[in-house]
């Protein structure tokens, strides 16, 4: 799709001197997507990365390409999270699915399943991983919502619930560990460029007999000034910074990637 807004920056030149040698993250759907992108950036800027997945292929190869440990868990079962390490310095919470169906059609299993994954195992996450950070005096912990964390879209009910809950969650996590040099942050992009979202392209432009570009800037991007996807890289580089020296009073925040879908 040609487009007339200027070409996307190399997402490193926005966090590079950040140092996080001898720090240690964890990393939820790390296999891929944004969460391969953060457990990425978060190695490239010396930090230890636990991959966390429950695709065993995807998570053992991020985890050998950037040196990190791969922990094969599905966050649905909230007996798994026990399995994972509480000592963590960044907490990224990104794991996530969707579900599109109509409100009064929507499976009750598959809402409660969205629920689970979203809001519950990343209070888990935090409530695990917080007594450490707290003793250390610093841990951030960065949780991947959505524009739809802000704004609502038809048929979306699992997932625009369980975002809104866990900018919720978010904020609680700030007010309690401020006084302990812990923050806690929801970054929150609009449509990424991710495989599932390509998905959705091909089967929308199948579907209205129309081109890949024009489902994205007239159906995805709708309501978005700007009319590109954004990249998984962007996204990492915002959880990159919220990690850097500058942002120790960046808490209880939700930044948004959402080329000005919540502005109008």
């Amino acid at each position: 799709m040609t487009s007339r807004y200027p070409p996307v920056p190399h997402a490193a030149a926005a966090t590079a001197g950040i140092d996080l040698a001898g720090r240690t993250a964890l990393v939820t759907g790390a296999g891929g997507g944004i969460g391969r992108a953060c457990a990425s950036a978060l190695a490239a800027a010396g930090a230890h990365v636990h991959v966390v997945d429950i695709d065993a292929a995807t998570a053992k190869a991020v985890a050998e390409r950037i040196g990190g440990r791969a922990h094969v868990v599905d966050l649905a079962r909230a007996e798994t999270v026990e399995e994972l390490p509480a000592e963590i310095d960044i907490l990224v919470n990104n794991a996530g699915l969707q579900h599109v169906a109509p409100l009064t059609e929507f499976p009750p299993d598959r809402f409660a399943l969205m629920q689970r994954v979203m809001v519950h195992a990343p209070f888990l996450l935090i409530r695990r991983t917080m007594p450490y950070m707290r003793a250390r005096g610093w841990g951030r912990i960065v949780n991947i919502s959505s524009a739809h964390g802000r704004r609502a879209s038809a048929f979306k009910a699992g997932y625009v619930t369980a975002k809104h809950a866990l900018e919720g969650l978010s904020k609680v996590a700030a007010v309690e560990g401020a006084a302990h040099g812990v923050t806690s942050n929801c970054v929150s992009p609009g449509y990424v460029r991710t495989p599932l979202v390509e998905r959705q392209i091909e089967a929308q432009a199948a579907a209205h007999g129309i081109d890949a570009g024009q489902v994205v800037s007239e159906v995805l991007l709708s309501r978005s000034a700007v009319k590109r996807l954004v990249e998984p890289e962007e996204v990492a580089a915002a959880v990159l910074w919220l990690c850097g020296p500058h942002t120790g009073y960046v808490t209880g925040a939700s930044i948004p990637l959402d080329g000005g879908w919540t502005a109008t």
